[in-house]
């Protein structure tokens, strides 16, 4: 018996292993699709507000992840919590002072680990995307929310500001006027009214929600995985550089993935008609 259980254990490190220590994070490789891991948030008695455990746990997942073959993170809130992420712990904020805080906000934190992860994060937005969780939202590369999700930047409404950086990667995404708005009054907004503004890329009803996130993370899934992180990179350089470093910075990545293998089963396959297997060397 204790041998099927070991044959049957996650290797140790990988990101099921690592998630499996954890209280508040869940993680599942291939369950859905290959080579696509799914982070599930689970704080449901607090609606996975971000306390110092769960920032914990996740930045170790998301480690694990970076050193695996996983080609696409999808992360997600679990169904018993009832949210994406319904902000930061209140409770923690209220008891720190400003050089706790400090101490705190001491980069990198979770925001930055989905942002500069190697692999694609596809944010899957089932339920409220708020404070914390709508700046967590932010650093993923895309965002699908479910039609009954609501987002917003209510910490002026606790008179403090978004300290994730929601100040400077929403402008980015909705523009300074659209980021005012949200942050100055606080208003939560509904998923239709996200995607309008460029907040959330897509929104479908719950019986269609899963299925297209797993749809858009399948086809990133299939490509090459050098690419997939030479492309963000690139991508997520047009907001941080200049237009002409940014085609610079654009043309050196592009240069390097002839170096590949990859750059050559990709043009062979095509050549022959068939379906590339990619090695992501």
């Amino acid at each position: 018996m204790s041998e099927n259980r070991d044959a049957d254990a996650p290797a140790p490190g990988s990101p099921e292993a690592v998630g499996a220590e954890c209280d508040h994070v869940e993680v599942a490789v291939g369950d859905r699709v290959e080579g696509v891991a799914t982070v599930t948030l689970s704080r449901p008695d607090a609606r996975n507000a971000l306390n110092a455990q769960l920032r914990a746990e996740l930045k170790d997942v998301l480690d694990a992840i970076e050193a695996s073959d996983v080609r696409v993170v999808v992360l997600t809130g679990s169904e018993e919590s009832g949210a994406f992420v319904a902000g930061a712990d209140v409770t923690e904020l209220r008891e720190r002072d400003s050089i706790e805080q400090r101490e705190a906000s001491k980069r990198p934190r979770v925001y930055e680990y989905v942002d500069d992860l190697e692999q694609p994060v596809v944010g899957a937005l089932n339920g409220h995307a708020l404070g914390g969780g709508c700046e967590l939202a932010q650093a993923c590369d895309t965002r699908i929310a479910r039609e009954d999700a609501k987002l917003g930047q209510p910490e002026i409404n606790l008179g403090i500001m978004p300290g994730g950086g929601g100040t400077q990667r929403l402008p980015r995404l909705v523009g300074e006027g659209q980021a005012m708005r949200l942050i100055l009054s606080g208003e939560i907004i509904d998923a239709e009214e996200a995607a309008d503004i460029g907040l959330v890329d897509e929104v479908h009803p719950e019986g269609e929600f899963d299925d297209r996130v797993y749809e858009l993370a399948g086809r990133m899934a299939d490509k090459s995985p050098l690419a997939l992180e030479f492309a963000k990179k690139a991508v997520k350089a047009s907001s941080r550089t200049d237009l002409e470093a940014g085609i610079e910075y654009e043309a050196e990545l592009f240069a390097q993935l002839f170096a590949s293998e990859d750059k050559n089963e990709g043009i062979d396959a095509f050549l022959e008609d068939r379906e590339p297997e990619w090695d992501g060397k």
